[in-house]
């Protein structure tokens, strides 16, 4: 049964843009381009070196046929001169002086193939550990825009995977590639070296062997691909019926799964069988082929002998010699499939190294005086709708003023516009009209960097790092001593759980906080945002999925955090609004009343409605549980 691949990149085609595109990424070894180039000349050298084995093994079996002699100074004089080749050919050597020469040979090809493997290898990496740095850093500069059109396993992918394909075409497969033209071209030097006519009938032979294996071979590729999705449409039915165990059991659905499974699966048996039949006539003609080739040539090559025109020797150098170059010929279509994979992943890095992101500042950052805020907040006449539904106006030229200290609470029903407001104050968009106002100057006089960091988002659905309490509260500030990290989770309510964990702060919380119940995981919050000491914070229903004991804790906490800052809240559970300086309801995209509780409440407004609907709900939830 055919098991899906990882190496499930897709190839595109070669084109002179794309390798153009792809050489631009050379950039990155060019702090190590000394190191590349000492790398392909031992990739050269290599080569030729691995061509004098042929030579002196053929040699050494001239000399145990007897014809052995002292070897010839002249042989190896290194001067170029006419008939070197003549005399080469017809030189005769002791046993033992090929075994010098062949251990000579294995020990200089030894050197070169380890500086070769080790010099591309430490190029590649050090080229990809800067690419990935490029590419990790030009994600995270992305506007809010991008990562809502992209998933998060999409651009995890490229990250690994695609800088993945990059890396093996720096370390591997260019060095593949080069070592295989360098041997490719010298072996077809020494076999027409050898005998001309005896190439001639190999090569005859040889490269239409290797047009049929590519074509038949992107065959069988399509027929294995094709098992792979079958099967991979199989474990989809599996995870269904798993995720939805519960709607499975409760409509008695057992049956009808396993049907569905079990016609998944034998579709794949079928193409993996189809396959099988493919692969296996392929497998034969090829070891028909190859051997029958082989045995042909080695025909006429003892004819050759008989005649005195070759001798055994020489015969075996060119025997040796057509294995390497049809191998040569042969790895081509792997070599070139990688490349067309490679291509497909440089264009996806590149595509995002094209992009422009946001202009934040990739360095530690520190308030500047020049850009401190004092808390004041204005949205003036703000218009806005997402950019991946432009045709749905979120907000319609909502007005609200926020004085410094103030805290503001925003309600009013679901899809009104109060996490966009949220949204807009951290500037993960712009207005499309409209301005907002920090201390009565636009949003888009302060630096990114220098705004944001001036702001605290405090989240419903807490999203804790995969590392220790501690790291998560530092997170606030990075750089904060233990001391200023316990008194943060002090007053959001957290140290007596944190200290009555058996390694305290040193606690890994697990992946996205999974170890802490949501109470705990909203304090380490709201103690990661008072360690910031923001001058404006944002709440973006920070109680409302908590149980009472849990919400006490939290709503004690987080008074602690808005005291003395602006603040804006957004708020379902309106009982938890009732103390703000001022709540505004939002309806449809725009600030429909504003005002105190008290003052809400005596107007038979969208605030009072909502208030009393939620008064009643609780009535009869409580008397039902009663």
């Amino acid at each position: 049964m055919a098991r899906p691949s990882p190496d499930d990149r897709p190839k595109v085609k070669i084109t002179r843009a794309r390798l153009q595109q792809a050489m631009g990424l050379f950039t990155y070894m060019r702090p190590y381009r000394w190191r590349f180039f000492a790398a392909l000349v031992c990739i050269a050298l290599s080569a030729f070196s691995t061509s004098l084995f042929p030579l002196f093994l053929g040699k050494m079996i001239d000399a145990a046929g007897g014809h052995a002699t002292t070897p010839a100074p002249s042989a190896f004089s290194g001067n170029m001169v006419p008939g070197l080749g003549a005399r080469l050919k017809s030189a005769n050597w002791s046993l033992n002086f090929c075994l010098l020469l062949i251990f000579l040979q294995l020990g200089v090809q030894t050197i070169f193939s380890f500086l070769r493997v080790y010099l591309l290898t430490e190029v590649g990496e050090r080229s990809l550990a800067n690419m990935r740095k490029d590419v990790f850093s030009r994600l995270l500069t992305m506007p809010m825009s991008f990562f809502n059109e992209k998933r998060v396993g999409e651009l995890a992918n490229r990250i690994s995977s695609d800088l993945s394909y990059i890396q093996d075409a720096l370390s591997f497969t260019l060095a593949e590639f080069l070592r295989g033209i360098f041997t490719l071209l010298i072996g077809l030097a020494f076999i027409f070296w050898i005998n001309a006519k005896l190439a001639l009938v190999m090569l005859s032979v040889v490269p239409l062997l290797a047009i049929l294996a590519v074509i038949f071979g992107r065959f069988i590729r399509k027929l294995a691909k094709r098992a792979q999705d079958q099967l991979a449409e199989s474990g989809n039915i599996v995870n269904d019926a798993f995720h939805g165990i519960t709607v499975v059991k409760a409509f008695t659905h057992e049956y009808e799964e396993v049907n569905r499974y079990s016609k998944s699966v034998h579709e794949v048996v079928d193409t993996a069988i189809t396959n099988a039949r493919y692969r296996g006539a392929f497998i034969s003609f090829m070891v028909f082929s190859l051997f029958g080739t082989i045995a042909f040539v080695m025909w006429y090559g003892a004819r050759l002998v008989q005649s005195g025109q070759l001798s055994i020797g020489l015969l075996t150098m060119f025997v040796i010699f057509s294995v390497l170059v049809g191998g040569t010929f042969a790895g081509f279509a792997d070599l070139f499939s990688q490349l067309q994979k490679t291509l497909g992943a440089t264009e996806s890095i590149r595509d995002i190294l094209r992009e422009t992101g946001e202009p934040v500042t990739l360095a530690h950052i520190e308030t500047d005086p020049a850009f401190r805020l004092h808390g004041a907040v204005r949205f003036d006449n703000v218009v806005f709708h997402y950019p991946s539904r432009p045709d749905v106006p979120v907000l319609r030229g909502l007005s609200l003023t926020a004085s410094p200290g103030q805290q503001v609470a925003l309600v009013g029903p679901s899809g009104a516009g109060k996490t966009t407001i949220a949204s807009l104050l951290l500037q993960f968009y712009q207005p499309d009209s409209g301005r907002i106002l920090f201390d009565d100057k636009d949003a888009t006089s302060f630096p990114l960097s220098q705004l944001r960091h001036q702001l605290a988002y405090v989240p419903q659905d807490v999203i804790l790092f995969g590392g220790t309490i501690k790291e998560n509260i530092a997170y606030g500030r990075p750089g904060a001593s233990d001391e200023e990290i316990e008194a943060a989770a002090v007053k959001a309510n957290a140290h007596l759980f944190i200290a009555g964990f058996p390694e305290g702060y040193d606690t890994l919380v697990g992946e996205r906080g999974i170890q802490l119940s949501g109470g705990q995981r909203q304090r380490i919050a709201i103690a990661r945002a008072i360690l910031k000491n923001p001058a404006i914070l944002i709440l973006d229903e920070a109680t409302s999925a908590l149980d009472s004991e849990s919400e006490q804790l939290v709503q004690d906490a987080l008074d602690n955090l808005m005291r003395g800052r602006t603040s804006f809240a957004i708020a379902h559970r309106l009982s938890t609004i009732r103390n703000a300086d001022l709540i505004a309801v939002i309806d449809k995209g725009a600030v429909i009343e504003s005002g105190s509780h008290a003052s809400l409440m005596a107007h038979n407004g969208l605030y009072k409605k909502l208030n009393e609907m939620q008064f009643d709900f609780n009535i009869s939830f409580s008397d039902e549980n009663t």
